[in-house]
């Protein structure tokens, strides 16, 4: 069987230069993903990083491979790819061209650590409204069977303290662009629907939503508030 070692051997290209692309890709990856609070990166950039001066077709998969390799025995972190369950169409019933962007292979970072490891040594305590707004919104969603129209999911917002309308939250910043950055993070999907009283927008859970890893912590939450409140009913 042949090794990752052979791989390389076999398009002629030497350990050190192997090494290099490998920490290029790790290094564009942890930095962009820091700097876009967590948005999924394409594919198409981490190939590139390889193409950029080396034409081997076969290079830029085992270079991402080992960079994803590496990134989990060094960092703790799972370089998980995305793709689309399902994606917005026109009118037409056409792909648009919305949909041929995000059905593109990307890549996210999710912590393999323990929780509380996590929490204590990684997690950005100032990243914590964020990761709230985040639960909620997708909580909300679920509880309304994985997909709500943008005028409900705002009124149940707006019980909580959250206007559509408000550019200037003390924790949130604008509180569109916070919803906006779920859909671009892929933890929503958002789609334009037509119908007899005019154009809606929809909201559905996304693959990140999905995951078990957040469906899992979102229904274990779920179960323990109806408990409480069944409890207190009951007191």
């Amino acid at each position: 069987m042949a090794t990752v070692s052979d791989d390389y051997a076999q398009i002629d290209i030497s350990t050190e230069e192997k090494d290099k692309l490998v920490a290029e890709v790790m290094r564009h990856v942890l930095f962009k993903t820091h700097q876009t609070a967590g948005c999924p990166i394409k594919r198409e950039e981490l190939t590139q990083i390889v193409t950029k001066n080396y034409r081997q077709r076969v290079l830029p998969a085992l270079v991402i491979k080992e960079a994803g390799d590496r990134l989990a025995a060094t960092f703790g972190y799972e370089m998980r790819e995305l793709q689309r369950t399902r994606a917005p169409s026109t009118r037409s019933g056409r792909p648009s061209q919305q949909q041929v962007n995000v059905d593109a292979k990307s890549y996210v970072l999710v912590s393999k650590l323990d929780p509380e490891v996590y929490s204590k040594y990684v997690e950005h305590k100032e990243a914590a409204h964020a990761s709230g707004f985040a639960f909620v919104v997708i909580s909300i969603v679920h509880l309304s069977g994985g997909k709500i129209s943008e005028e409900d999911l705002w009124h149940q917002l707006r019980r909580l303290g959250l206007n559509e309308c408000d550019e200037n939250h003390p924790v949130l910043g604008n509180n569109k662009q916070a919803l906006e950055l779920l859909v671009q993070q892929r933890y929503l999907l958002k789609e334009k629907l037509s119908g007899p009283e005019g154009h809606s927008m929809m909201y559905e859970l996304a693959e990140r939503a999905l995951d078990e890893s957040i469906s899992g912590k979102l229904k274990d939450y779920i179960s323990q508030v109806v408990s409480t409140s069944t409890a207190a009913e009951v007191d």
